[in-house]
């Protein structure tokens, strides 16, 4: 005792000499900091401390004992503890499937003293509730070696349910490759802010990335270039179905995409049946859109149509197939209703809902499909119409405004990637709109939800993908997952600065917008 009070009378007598405060008590994170904002956040009572008698508790399924594992996963490396996840016993951290009012994808968090609890309906919301848990401990918990804490989550009760059911990141693997593991990287960084489709665009002109059996040179041919004539490369159906098991341990549905009737020129280089003339053009490496179609008169066109779509579906569990449907400028009008109508059948076929972008509205949207909108604010008003009436008529709508939301365009002139021609999209226009009264006219429950699509042409690898996609790629997530009446530019800037611990921590790239607050931790 005496040897204790020496030592703090030490410490004191230094302090006095050198001015030097004693270190703040470490102050977990507030309830309301995360991103996307949650439902409701109710702070009260003391927080709960991670140790090293710390377990984490789960029920008997399989589902929830997935989540745990990917939760200790997480926790093991920073804290240093064993964090044993386990069946038995009660306090620490504890996953619960229950029935409740959580909907497919909501949980409820609960934490005090004894310990934290998040209960859901489905694994889902336990996966969701995870990731917010994520957010509430110190950013240090990110990091690959053990941190010296203390591991505190503020004590409360949060209640969080999405907005929308479509909350979704679009990757073109097509302009440029990019690897499995590249693609798993970006997945879970989506995870991290309750994102829930992937939607991969597998072919375009510059490239084909998955392989059909049935039309082996798509992928050995058709794959062999990119944008600048690099080597391109495709994935194996092996490969396919390995990004598809990862997405979905990270609760992502893919959404695959195989653009049509234009944005084909790496098909029809692959075979010269697919062209009106009988010629394949050669291998594009460039950036132009527009100059491609499959030859819509001819039968063979709707032979490879058939096969690409059987193969792509026997491989996809999720329940939508992307068919492009943009650009078709080299396709007359009739021409190219007349393929929708041939097509989207096909689709249904094999079990699959159609997705299309948003020009599917100018042809006859089957019933169930969904139209992504990628127009501008300055979009024509009779562009806007076509798409408000095929709402009005039972098309469900994605919102992807190009100028708002498409992660590939430049922040400012000075942005050393990206294109600029739906303009500069800096942060606070990217998360600045409301996706259930940007196009008027519209019914509410046709906004399906969000998607920020990220294109391509200048990123050639994930340091790239995160310099675009970070900040703004949380602003889409809080669109898409938090209640419209949360949203506040002024309150989210600062839980949106205290995020850059959490992305060095994570070795994420990001654009240090002078719109954010950087630095100020966010309170």
């Amino acid at each position: 005792m005496l040897r204790l009070l020496g030592s703090l009378l030490l410490v004191a007598m230094a302090a006095s000499v050198t001015g030097a405060a004693p270190a703040p008590a470490a102050s977990p994170t507030p309830l309301d900091r995360v991103i996307p904002a949650p439902a409701s956040a109710d702070p009260g009572g003391s927080p709960y401390r991670i140790t090293r008698g710390t377990h984490i508790r789960v029920d008997g399924s399989r589902e929830a004992r997935g989540v745990g594992e990917y939760l200790a996963r997480i926790l093991r490396p920073s804290t240093g503890y064993r964090l044993p996840v386990t069946a038995q016993g009660a306090g620490g951290i504890r996953l619960r499937l229950a029935e409740g009012p959580f909907g497919a994808e909501g949980y409820r968090l609960d934490s005090g003293r004894h310990g934290v609890t998040v209960t859901a309906a489905r694994p889902a919301g336990l996966f969701h509730g995870v990731q917010t848990l994520r957010q509430l401990l110190p950013a240090a918990v990110e990091k690959d070696s053990v941190q010296p804490g203390p591991w505190l989550v503020a004590g409360g009760t949060i209640k969080d349910t999405p907005r929308y059911g479509w909350r979704g990141a679009m990757l073109d693997v097509s302009r440029h490759f990019f690897t499995v593991d590249q693609v798993k990287r970006y997945i879970d960084q989506l995870a991290l802010y309750k994102i829930n489709k992937l939607h991969l665009h597998l072919s375009d002109d510059q490239g084909w990335r998955i392989a059909i059996d049935s039309w082996p040179r798509l992928a050995t041919y058709g794959g062999s270039t990119e944008v600048g004539g690099g080597p391109g490369g495709f994935y194996t159906k092996a490969d396919y179905e390995e990004i598809v098991r990862y997405a979905a341990s990270r609760y992502l549905e893919v959404v695959p995409e195989i653009d049509m009737p234009g944005h084909t020129n790496a098909a029809l280089a692959s075979y010269a049946d697919l062209n009106c003339d009988g010629v394949a053009p050669p291998l594009y490496t460039g950036t132009e859109v527009g100059f491609s179609s499959l030859c819509v008169g001819k039968e063979i066109t709707y032979d490879f149509v058939d096969d690409v779509i059987r193969e792509l579906a026997a491989l996809t569990p999720g329940r939508y197939l992307h068919i492009g449907g943009d650009e078709a400028h080299s396709t007359s009008h009739e021409d190219y209703v007349k393929f929708m109508d041939r097509v989207q059948p096909i689709v249904a076929k094999y079990g699959k809902t159609v997705v299309g972008w948003h020009q599917l509205t100018g042809a006859t949207p089957a019933k169930g499909a969904l139209a992504q909108y990628w127009g501008l604010d300055g979009t024509s008003a009779q562009e806007k119409e076509r798409v408000v009436k095929a709402a009005q008529g039972g098309t469900g709508l994605i919102l992807s405004p190009a100028d708002r939301v498409y992660l590939d365009m430049k922040y400012t002139k000075e942005t050393p990637l990206g294109l600029s021609w739906a303009g500069y999209v800096e942060v606070r226009r990217s998360y600045d709109w409301d996706p259930g009264a940007y196009l008027p006219g519209v019914p509410g429950g046709a906004v399906r939800g969000v998607e920020a699509p990220m294109w391509s042409e200048t990123l050639e690898n994930s340091e790239h993908i995160e310099y675009m996609a970070f900040p703004r790629l949380p602003g889409v997530a809080e669109l898409g997952w938090s209640p419209a009446a949360s949203h506040d530019w002024e309150r989210y800037k600062g839980r949106l600065a205290a995020q850059a611990e959490r992305w060095d921590a994570l070795g994420i790239d990001y654009y240090r917008s002078p719109q954010v607050p950087w630095g100020s931790g966010g309170r």
